[in-house]
């Protein structure tokens, strides 16, 4: 295992830890990990540009908890507003660089925020996200397709869209 596989395992589990008894949120966060990693990987990012998508995408929605404790609501602006200040929390606790800190605190305050991406690793951030949380949200077909449509970019995560919606979601090329 390398260093940075072994330091994204152990935010993981520090990730498990804070939302200790609610497995909702911890399948969350994972299958949005798994996602990123696997367009990550099919797009070709670089090491280090993996490395920081992969550990944005498990600590994405820190701030949710925050967010129904201050404001009763698990609303996207309220996660981007509070989920920088957790994940920094976290990382710093667990010895990660300020670059790589910065950029993951970047990515959490703008998960939710779909126009401007500016970065190969927000735009994968935003398809993961999307891709859980259509299921998850038992989006109808018309949420799909404009989600779809509108905020998928990569190569891949269209491929992953297409293989997890299928049939059911089908759009016309």
């Amino acid at each position: 295992m390398s260093d940075l596989e072994a330091k994204t395992e152990e935010l993981y589990h520090a990730a498990a830890r804070y939302d200790a008894g609610d497995p909702k949120r911890i399948q969350h966060f994972t299958k949005v990990w798994t996602y990123a990693r696997l367009i990550g990987l099919g797009e070709g990012l670089d090491e280090k540009t993996l490395f920081t998508l992969e550990c944005a995408a498990i600590v994405h929605d820190i701030g949710i908890h925050k967010a129904e404790e201050l404001y009763h609501s698990t609303a996207g602006k309220y996660q981007e507003e509070l989920g920088p200040a957790e994940a920094k929390k976290l990382l710093i606790g667990l010895g990660f660089s300020a670059e790589t800190t910065e950029r993951v605190c970047f990515l959490v305050g703008h998960h939710h925020t779909y126009s401007g991406i500016d970065g190969i690793d927000w735009q994968i951030l935003v398809e993961a996200d999307f891709l859980v949380n259509l299921f998850e949200d038992a989006s109808p077909r018309d949420a799909a397709v404009s989600a779809y449509k509108k905020v998928f970019r990569t190569a891949t995560g269209k491929k992953m869209w297409e293989e997890m919606y299928g049939s059911e979601y089908r759009i016309e090329a």
